[in-house]
């Protein structure tokens, strides 16, 4: 069922499941288009400057280290959507062994030569090895993939008898998401185009072997710049937002404030023995 149109995109809905994706799905082509150096510094849904986010997003790897610690010990874990991988890298300062994976190969470089880490550059649904892993991490990236029912399949054959995915994603049913309703900031296709509510995506998962062992809602900070090119980008084509846009020079770039949109969740996800 289509229920509205964004970005010249149709956002549709599940009769049967109520899952939200876009009815023009991205191509495996279109991946590199969408997320080119612009996605990582550029003022646009991506970063305005990725790489001075790196200590924020090496925090919110060890959030989920310590999150991650309550259910399983360190063992292997495949990044998926690593970018440079300074999530991967606060996993892996408890502990973890793992590599990443990112569709970016410019920024695959950057983590492979400045962190020392082993990143592949392609995306899940095109990803073969012969390794399998303890964890799959999922941060920001299950709303990305162009064909969500291979990703998934691929991530599963991937994870070994007994592991886990840990996915982050927005929550559709949250209640900044329903205020919004079409207006809300994380219906931004083609760079998304799926949708998830936490009972949704458990229902999803299970299809695949997997079963919800643990749920939350993430601890997440932004920079100051990276906070103002999200407003900006959101306020830019509407007349009452432009004031605010100006206004928004006034946030200094460094200072660090909590994420409190509350529209986010993680879950942790097992994988049948």
């Amino acid at each position: 069922m289509r229920l509205f149109r964004k970005h010249n995109y149709w956002i549709r809905e599940c009769d049967c499941c109520h899952h939200q994706f876009t009815e023009q799905q991205p191509t495996a082509q279109g991946v590199s288009k969408i997320y080119d150096g612009q996605y990582f510094q550029g003022d646009g849904p991506g970063y305005v400057d990725y790489l001075a986010e790196a200590d924020l997003l090496q925090q919110l790897g060890q959030y989920y280290a310590d999150r991650l610690a309550f259910y399983v010990l360190p063992g292997t874990v495949l990044d998926v959507g690593a970018a440079a991988g300074f999530i991967l890298k606060g996993l892996m300062n408890s502990g973890w062994q793992g590599e990443g994976l990112e569709p970016n190969p410019r920024i695959a470089a950057f983590g492979q030569q400045q962190l020392g880490l082993k990143m592949t550059v392609g995306t899940l649904e095109n990803y073969h090895t012969q390794n399998r892993f303890d964890l799959v991490m999922m941060v920001q990236v299950i709303q990305h993939f162009y064909n969500l029912k291979l990703a998934l399949h691929t991530a599963s054959s991937l994870t070994k008898p007994g592991g886990y995915w840990l996915i982050e994603t927005w929550d559709r049913f949250s209640l900044l998401a329903r205020m919004r309703r079409r207006g809300w900031h994380a219906y931004t296709p083609p760079s998304r185009s799926h949708w998830f509510s936490p009972s949704g995506l458990e229902r999803f998962v299970a299809q695949y072997g997997f079963q919800e062992v643990a749920r939350g809602s993430p601890s997440k900070w932004m920079s100051g710049q990276y906070r103002k090119s999200v407003l900006r980008y959101q306020l830019i084509d509407k007349a009452w937002g432009k004031p605010l846009v100006r206004g928004l020079n006034l946030m200094p770039d460094q200072v660090k404030t909590p994420y409190l949109g509350g529209d986010t969740f993680w879950g942790l996800y097992q994988k049948a023995v």
